[in-house]
């Protein structure tokens, strides 16, 4: 019996079509239905930090938007290490992800090996939020903006003295690459956090810090510290009315992050899918509003944006490290 041709076309039609599936990438072909189990986000630091805050709104929108549970899952250690090298032998599978920091963009520079490598074990997915830097003094300093600080230092060579939350990290380099910008010499205090180190500026044991967000905001409203400017490069909706640092330096800009990584392997249509929806659940008003509230500002980006970025963030402070000869303790 022949077969007429419209039959014939429809099973050819179809055989191209399962052969079309069958040559699909494994992410490809499933991604349309992930997630079908929860999803794992592994966060490098205690709860409670900005990089956990940050990660726990996120994954809240996302739960409600996959309709599957998002998981975060504190692996806290060596300054972030510790849960870098979790992550990287997690399998990539596509239910497993990392919050990285700017901390992950420091470590290459301050420690000759590492169990992971940020730039090859793992993928870009998505910026996730920014922590703003602000330059504070302690009310006693006669400045009152960040020219009067740059000529009062300038006077005052190696007077100054600047607090931070420990060597190597972001108020720390915060305070080195405006070291280098400006032509001012100060001296580092480091503390083991940023609480300690606003202590002892409150307390006047040193003159001002590049304090994050979370640190900062409170005591400038309770006006026992002077804020001159934020470090980020445009004006922060959590201070709008201080000016920028790059105002006064011009290209200066430093602020603290959290983003999201996943081990590499992980089919790109599921990268390209949890980066869309973590653009859509930090895009929500209500996750905006809250990380407001914990001092982050939210700013999601593409995978290829935001591995942009990272190498950006890694080059750039290679440099101020070299520069200023930090070495890890």
């Amino acid at each position: 019996m022949k077969m007429t041709i419209a039959p014939r076309r429809r099973l050819l039609q179809s055989a191209g079509a399962l052969l079309a599936a069958a040559a699909l990438p494994h992410g490809a072909a499933h991604a349309q239905d992930w997630p079908t189990k929860p999803v794992r986000f592994i966060v490098p630091f205690p709860p409670g930090g900005p990089v956990d805050t940050t990660a726990r709104g996120m994954t809240a929108k996302l739960a409600e938007l996959w309709g599957q549970p998002a998981l975060v899952d504190n692996r806290a250690g060596a300054g972030g290490i510790l849960g870098a090298d979790v992550a990287k032998a997690a399998p990539a599978d596509g239910y497993n992800f990392f919050v990285c920091s700017i901390h992950h963009s420091v470590l290459p520079s301050l420690r000759k090996q590492l169990p992971y490598d940020i730039t090859k074990d793992f993928v870009p997915v998505s910026f996730g939020a920014m922590f703003p830097v602000i330059l504070v003094v302690h009310p006693s300093l006669p400045v009152k903006s960040v020219p009067e600080l740059i000529a009062y230092a300038k006077a005052n060579p190696g007077k100054l003295s600047y607090s931070s939350a420990g060597v190597g990290g972001g108020t720390h380099l915060s305070a080195e690459l405006f070291k280098s910008m400006a032509g001012v010499d100060m001296l580092h205090v480091p503390y083991k956090g940023s609480a300690p180190a606003m202590t002892d500026l409150l307390g006047g044991v040193v003159q001002m810090m590049f304090a994050d967000a979370p640190t900062a905001l409170p005591q400038m409203r309770a006006g026992r510290v002077r804020p001159l400017a934020v470090a980020s490069p445009q004006a922060s909706a959590l201070a709008p009315e201080l000016p920028t640092i790059a105002a006064t330096v011009p290209g200066y800009e430093a602020y603290s992050w959290a983003a999201v990584v996943a081990p590499a392997g992980t089919p790109d249509a599921i990268v390209a899918k949890a980066s869309a929806d973590i653009v859509r659940a930090l895009g929500d008003p209500e996750v905006k509003q809250r990380l407001l509230e914990a001092g982050a500002e939210a700013a999601p980006s593409t995978p290829a944006r935001f591995g942009a970025q990272l190498q950006a963030e890694i080059d750039k402070w290679a440099r101020v490290i070299q520069a200023a000869g930090i070495q890890a303790e």
